[in-house]
């Protein structure tokens, strides 16, 4: 730890040396060299330490006690400082820091009373928080330093965001607050695990997050409301004993009962078909609306919101509450709780009923309601419908497998929702995100009517996957590509003569897709290969599919096609795999290797396991178990045995062209055996590459010669006995080069063997006339030419 430490010396050199106005420049150099240092300020302090870990610990009680003093700093440089090096210093250390932390939480807490700048009392804010939550699996910690300081703490935060009246027990947000989202992620973080502490202070809590899911102008950043919501959620943590399920079902379904008393307002211009499942909902939701008024909510709803005015903000807030509602379904809980799934599949059905119509008379139009806010209606109903669609797929999410039995049904609702609305992209993308999630667990049971129902989807993300530059604004309408000319020429744009990459850009901006829209067709399509039974795709549509992740070199996609082919069906062509495609996209990639070229160990028989094998003897019982050919009979000296491809001396001497020749490289093929009235035939020497020697066999039965390698060529030396020529007889020498073997007549055997080097052949054959082969020139393969004498000298004739 030499370099530790004296890393650590550096630091406490720095912050005793340097002027503290100069300490904000280096603080954020100065907490990661401390953080480098977290194995030596973790260590735990032996007892009795030698010199070395007595110097360790010198440097790191002056470091705890120089930012010690800098959080009672008089300056403000000193104290912002100081809360970023408490911050590193409590994740650097550990156990062995926080323990000793309770001076370092008494300092920033008083930071959070005086008038520091906003940044400065928000680090401490967010150092108070992570000191708080490294102490949680520490129980004597928390007893000592947690359970003292968090009340405090929450009682000085909400003091920064809000007023609390003396004679009322709810708050008031203050106006333009920059501590309201960094307080409310605090809470969101700590509440869980202590909410017997945060129990007395849920009810002024609760008022200030309806004031900010309540709001229907943009007062609040969308990460500010959506914080809220989760902390809104949260609240049921601190319900007392075992009653925290019971209270996040009241929360659900009171939220469900606002977003139908919303929409009761929203969806006035339009004639509803919808009728709920619920009696006491739709008795409920009975109540007379006064058509005279602006659209709009005089009254407070089941959550305690305020009431809201005009269409734009009903919408804002029915978002709003949809919003929330699917967080309550991805929102972890402390206790088991029951989900009210028909109450939300009620809900969405009613709102995903109504989409935009094809043509303006399919509108079913409430004639009390004016033109103008049907069509303001209409205008919004894809962004409801969006924030529907994340509702099914929370549900989907959480529910998983045990949501089978409602999959059917959401997936109707979507697809309804899409066939009408499919022009917007964000539609598209919701659909595209949930419909992934719903075929994991159901496309393998789909049927096909259900595959089917499938089909104007999967061509629609295929055409958002594919780039279609010059959708829009690009196509030629010059007179000339259409055959007849304008009149007008001042309709004519002549900045496109100019400039014709004017042209060009506008139509590529123009069919620019979301990145998010384009990663989730993706990603769908690759769904839909692996989990979908294929047999009930139709071809077209698969043909689309491979079409367009070629195009696109979709690798996820192009192995899901790869890895699950369409089906063979009977009266169709043949499979057409991509992986040609694939190979050449990704011919580096390591799965493309070992998709085309597995390498599978040899299984070697279970005797075998654990032992050594010699090849030679496991050749030889290999060879054993090889049928042999019947012995030939010693008393036919016209049968001798020779090669499969080996050609007939005959054949050579009546052929004009120079022949070609193929030697079997089987090593278990056998020929024919000749009769003896057949005319011999001379051994011919054959060549044949990468064939490897094994040893020759000396046996009493014929077994066949192997072939041997071009590069170790030899000769056939042996004495063949026609059935007209004496045994006694011998010819003069003819040289042969090649592969060949070497026959012997041993009494009643004739015995086979192979020679690796050049000798002269003797050969015992009828009588003909010496017959020169053709020649080529510079030829490795060159037939030497035979000069075949008499059998008898002139003298025996005589």
């Amino acid at each position: 730890m030499a370099h530790l430490y004296l890393s650590l010396r550096a630091v406490n050199h720095r912050l005793t040396t340097l002027p503290v106005q100069k300490l904000p420049a280096i603080a954020a150099s100065l907490a990661a060299s401390i953080t480098e240092c977290g194995e030596l300020l973790s260590a735990p302090q032996s007892q009795k330490a030698g010199k070395s870990d007595s110097d360790h610990s010198v440097q790191v009680h002056k470091l705890v006690t120089r930012i010690s003093s800098l959080l009672q700093d008089r300056s403000f440089e000193g104290r912002w400082a100081a809360v970023v090096l408490v911050k590193a210093l409590v994740e650097a250390g550990q156990w062995e820091i926080i323990r000793g932390s309770e001076p370092f939480v008494r300092g920033l807490m008083s930071i959070l009373s005086k008038s520091d700048p906003a940044s400065t009392k928000t680090m401490a804010v967010i150092t108070l928080t992570r000191i708080f939550h490294l102490t949680y699996q520490y129980p004597t910690l928390v007893r000592e330093i947690t359970t003292p300081s968090l009340p405090g703490f929450i009682t000085t935060t909400l003091n920064l965001i809000s007023v609390k009246p003396t004679s009322e027990p709810t708050r008031s947000l203050k106006p333009n607050t920059p501590f309201l989202e960094v307080v409310l992620r605090s809470y969101a973080e700590l509440i869980a695990r202590h909410p017997t502490i945060f129990r007395p202070f849920t009810a002024q809590i609760h008022s200030l997050l309806q004031t900010i899911v309540g709001s229907t102008s943009a007062l609040y950043s969308r990460s500010v409301v959506d914080v809220a919501e989760q902390l809104f959620i949260a609240l049921h943590h601190c319900a007392p004993k075992n009653t925290g399920g019971e209270e996040w079902k009241s929360a659900c379904r009171m939220t469900i009962n606002s977003i139908h008393a919303t929409g009761n307002h929203v969806l006035r211009a339009i004639v509803e078909q919808w009728e709920s499942v619920d009696p006491a909902l739709r008795q409920q939701l009975s109540h007379p609306i006064d058509y005279a008024l602006e659209v709009g909510s005089h009254k407070t709803d089941a959550l305690g919101l305020t009431g809201w005015q005009g269409l734009d903000a009903g919408v804002e807030r029915l978002l709003a509450l949809l919003r929330m509602l699917s967080t309550f379904l991805a929102t972890a809980t402390a206790s088991t709780v029951s989900i009210p799934v028909g109450s939300i599949l009620d809900l969405t059905a009613r709102f995903m009923s109504v989409v935009v119509p094809s043509d303006a008379g399919d509108v079913q139009a409430n004639r009390q309601v004016s033109r103008t806010e049907r069509e303001a209606l209409l205008a919004e109903l894809p962004r409801i419908h969006v924030a529907c669609i994340r509702i099914l797929r929370a549900l989907v999410g959480t529910l998983e497998t045990a949501g089978l039995s409602v999959a059917q049904t959401v997936l109707e609702q979507t697809l309804w929702v899409f066939r009408a609305e499919k022009f917007n992209k964000k539609i598209r993308t919701s659909v595209y995100d949930i419909l992934g999630a719903l075929i994991k667990h159901v496309g393998p049971s789909m049927n096909k009517k259900n595959v089917a129902s499938l089909t104007d989807m999967i061509r629609t993300c295929c055409f958002d996957i594919l780039p279609q530059v010059g959708e829009y604004g690009t196509k030629d309408t010059s007179p000339a590509a259409n055959g007849k000319s304008k009149a007008n020429s001042a309709a004519v744009n002549a900045d496109f003569f100019l400039n014709p990459s004017l042209k060009q850009g506008r139509g590529t901006n123009a069919t620019t897709r979301p990145p998010r829209l384009v990663r989730t067709a993706s990603k769908l399509l690759q769904i839909v290969l692996s989990h979908i039974a294929l047999e009930f795709l139709a071809p077209p549509i698969r043909a689309e599919i491979d079409r367009t992740i070629i195009m696109t070199s979709d690798k996820d996609a192009m192995y899901a096609s790869v890895l699950n082919p369409h089906p063979a069906v009977k009266g169709r062509g043949a499979t057409i795999s991509i992986i040609p495609f694939l190979a050449r996209s990704y011919a580096s990639d390591m799965n493309m290797e070992a998709l085309i070229r597995p390498r599978l160990p040899v299984l070697a028989p279970s005797s075998y396991t654990g032992h050594y094998v010699n090849i030679e003897e496991d050749d030889d019982e290999e060879m054993e178990h090889v049928a042999m050919p019947e012995p030939i009979q010693a008393e036919d000296p016209a049968v001798f045995l020779k090669p499969a491809a080996t050609p007939n001396l005959r054949d050579l001497v009546d052929s004009n062209a120079p022949q070609s020749f193929t030697a079997s490289v089987n090593k278990r093929t056998y020929t024919e055996e000749t009769s003896q009235n057949s005319t011999p035939s001379a051994s011919f020497p054959v060549m044949v590459d990468n064939l490897q020697p094994k040893k020759a066999r000396f046996d009493s039965s014929v077994s066949t010669p192997p072939a041997t390698t071009l590069s170790q060529p030899s000769s056939f030396t042996g004495t063949l006995t026609p059935a007209a020529a004496p045994l006694s007889s011998v010819q003069p020498a003819t040289t042969l080069a090649g592969t060949t073997m070497e026959t012997s007549t041993v009494g009643d055997s004739v015995t086979t063997s192979t020679t690796s080097v050049m000798v002269e052949q003797s050969t015992t054959v009828p009588r003909v006339e010496a017959v020169a082969l053709p020649e080529e020139a510079d030829s490795d393969e060159e037939m030497p030419t035979l000069n075949i004498e008499p059998d008898t000298d002139e003298e025996d004739e005589e």
